[in-house]
């Protein structure tokens, strides 16, 4: 199905939002750095956003739309914009990926995905980083889930590789309310010893319907920064019109 024009106009404002004061964004699931294996259903859109504060004063505002297209398979594509203040300095960055599910997930059984990026500066037009990442997610049940990640990331300003990595652990525990918490990093050679130290998130996710959706997340060092972060977010959908309910968009993760 085709994007309608209310969704364009809704990721237009998004991308006019991101304008406001942004750290280095994982563009996972959400403001949540580990990804699962699942995407939307083709047609349906979302946009993604969340303000970072952290204890050495570092800040970040970002807005991430998304929309699910379907040249000859589902395929999510976003767009995420970063505006960030870190030691003082302030950047501004877009993030586009493009994100494909090769094996659906399901209780007892390993689905996963696939995505890559890269990242650039909006103000020099420079070419900051590249990624591609291998989501999987293992259903425990309707209601819990494990998600695994694991990648590759070029750091283009130093031409440094490193390994990517996460686990996390969602859980619905009532029809509204879901727990996650994660833990994830980047493994390789770094002149900063926090860089590659590994980084940890826990966060409340409050969803009272299928549209709307807010998160209240704390965070250690996630952004290499050894500080700590509080997370507010939110999440707004826009479900296909007379399409099919599933757990992305229903009572289950």
């Amino acid at each position: 199905m085709g994007i309608k024009a209310g969704h364009i106009a809704a990721l237009v404002a998004a991308g006019i939002l991101a304008w406001f004061p942004a750290r280095e964004a994982w563009a996972a699931n959400g403001a949540y750095a580990v990804d699962a294996a699942d995407i939307g259903e083709a047609g349906s859109c979302k946009i993604e956003s969340w303000l970072s504060a952290a204890s050495n004063t570092d800040f970040s505002a970002v807005a991430n739309p998304s929309c699910v297209v379907n040249p000859f398979k589902p395929v999510e594509l976003s767009m995420l914009t970063n505006r960030a203040r870190s030691e003082g300095e302030w950047s501004m960055t877009f993030q586009p990926k493009a994100k494909m599910n090769i094996a659906p997930t399901g209780v007892g059984r390993l689905g996963y995905s696939f995505y890559a990026g890269g990242s650039f500066d909006a103000l020099t037009g420079d070419n900051l980083t590249a990624f591609a990442v291998v989501p999987a997610t293992f259903r425990l049940s309707e209601n819990t889930r494990l998600n695994f990640n694991g990648g590759w990331l070029w750091d283009r300003s130093i031409d440094r590789h490193y390994l990517l990595y996460g686990i996390g652990f969602d859980w619905k525990f009532t029809d509204t309310l879901q727990w996650t918490i994660e833990a994830f990093g980047q493994a390789g050679r770094s002149d900063t010893p926090s860089v590659v130290q590994p980084r940890f998130q826990t966060g409340m996710r409050y969803r009272p319907n299928e549209i709307f959706s807010v998160d209240l997340i704390y965070g250690r060092n996630i952004a290499g920064e050894n500080a700590n972060w509080i997370t507010l977010g939110t999440t707004i959908r826009f479900p296909v019109p007379g399409g099919k309910p599933d757990h992305h968009r229903t009572g289950h993760l």
